[in-house]
């Protein structure tokens, strides 16, 4: 082989092996970005500090005034989209407040998760979820299966006390067939409409 010859296939092969260990750099970086989170509906209860359960509830209202009150948590992997669970109970109210439907659905999987700016103050809740310091912030978009044979997408929406922007709200909003039910925001002294995610380690 003349001499020109190796010398561009040392190139060649120097630059695969760069490519290589670049590739890999970028994978293990991808690896150490992914990280599980559970979400919840939450309920706060007494005081002195209020305690963060799970187990709470949450509203959206449709444009005709029917609403579609959830329970629910879950968990959810943002490197494996299908790899989810959780879900909760539905029911469904027509505009004058009488039930129209009950069940329960299930997270099938993950549209889209990004985390957001906040924090809740240290000693401001007794969390029985997880710890304070792994509350996050943000909104995520879940794919769901309702038990009467409808699909829709669940977005839970996460504003902390601390940190978080004005722009982020609190609650959720979902599609149920070909209807959307808006975010109802939550009220002081009403326990309902409260959402947290947490990271799971």
């Amino acid at each position: 082989m003349r001499i020109l010859d190796r010398v561009k296939l040392g190139g060649l092969i120097g630059a695969l092996v760069v490519l290589t260990v670049l590739g890999n750099a970028g994978q293990s970086s991808l690896a150490q970005q992914t990280t599980k989170f559970r979400w919840d509906l939450v309920s706060i209860q007494g005081s002195n500090p209020p305690t963060l359960e799970a187990g709470g509830v949450a509203f959206a209202l449709a444009n005709d005034g029917s609403t579609l009150k959830l329970t629910g948590s879950g968990t959810f992997d943002q490197a494996n989209p299908t790899v989810v669970t959780g879900g909760g109970d539905w029911t469904s109210f027509n505009p004058d407040g009488n039930e129209t439907g009950k069940g329960t659905y299930k997270v099938t999987g993950l549209v889209r998760f990004q985390e957001a700016p906040g924090k809740i103050p240290t000693g401001a809740l007794n969390d029985k979820i997880g710890t304070i310091a792994d509350a996050r912030a943000g909104l995520v978009a879940l794919r769901i299966a309702f038990s009467d044979g409808s699909e829709g997408v669940l977005f839970v929406n996460c504003h902390l006390p601390e940190g978080s922007p004005t722009s982020i709200g609190e609650g959720i909003t979902v599609s149920k067939g070909f209807v959307m039910f808006n975010r109802m925001p939550p009220v002081p002294g009403v326990d309902a409409n409260r959402t947290v995610f947490h990271v799971l380690r």
